[in-house]
């Protein structure tokens, strides 16, 4: 067998592997993007739910002017996030203010029985639900590309061709404390 062969052999299966790894990365960054779309469309969703949850929270808590304002604060955080950390922070800052709302409206019976605040709680309960599985896929992806660049060979293509590692959406402090059920 004539050596040009063999080198020509070796140059093609080295130019397929590093073809096929590059793919394989490409697809894997994109599934990540593509998640992240996913948890980007539910956060926006649950912040065009937050003002009319708002609205029918102040006709019968009108008072409550300090859980409003959070609220509103947390929202406008939330949509003017524009980095994956900037919402991961300003998620957890909504979630702590829609607990405050809540919490508002456990006080006052009339409210918790109107069929407009019914269906904006379980509207945006459906988003939460949708948010947290959409958080669920976007990790599954980020650990498949976070490996695939760290592992030995894809990692050198990877460096190569400058794929970095992405950030998990992690859980805040305040969504692992215990919840407390009062019966």
């Amino acid at each position: 067998m004539d050596p040009i062969f063999i080198i020509l052999g070796a140059v093609a299966v080295a130019g397929f592997w590093l073809l096929m790894t590059y793919n394989s990365l490409v697809t894997l960054r994109n599934r990540v993007r593509e998640a992240w779309s996913q948890i980007d469309v539910q956060l926006k969703r649950r912040s065009s739910l937050i003002p009319n949850l708002v609205e029918a929270v102040k006709g019968y808590a009108k008072h409550e002017k300090s859980v409003f304002e959070e609220v509103t604060k947390a929202r406008s955080a939330m949509v003017g996030a524009t980095t994956k950390g900037e919402k991961a922070v300003a998620n957890d800052m909504l979630t702590g203010a829609l607990k405050s709302l809540f919490a508002v409206a456990e006080a006052y019976p009339d409210l918790k029985a109107s069929e407009n605040f019914k269906q904006l709680q379980e509207e945006l309960s459906d988003t939460e639900t949708k948010v947290a599985a959409s958080r669920q896929f976007y990790n599954t992806n980020v650990l498949d590309l976070n490996n695939s660049l760290e592992m030995f060979p894809s990692s050198l293509i990877g460096s190569m061709f400058g794929f970095t590692k992405e950030e998990f959406f992690k859980a805040s402090e305040e969504e692992k404390k215990d919840v407390e059920v009062k019966i």
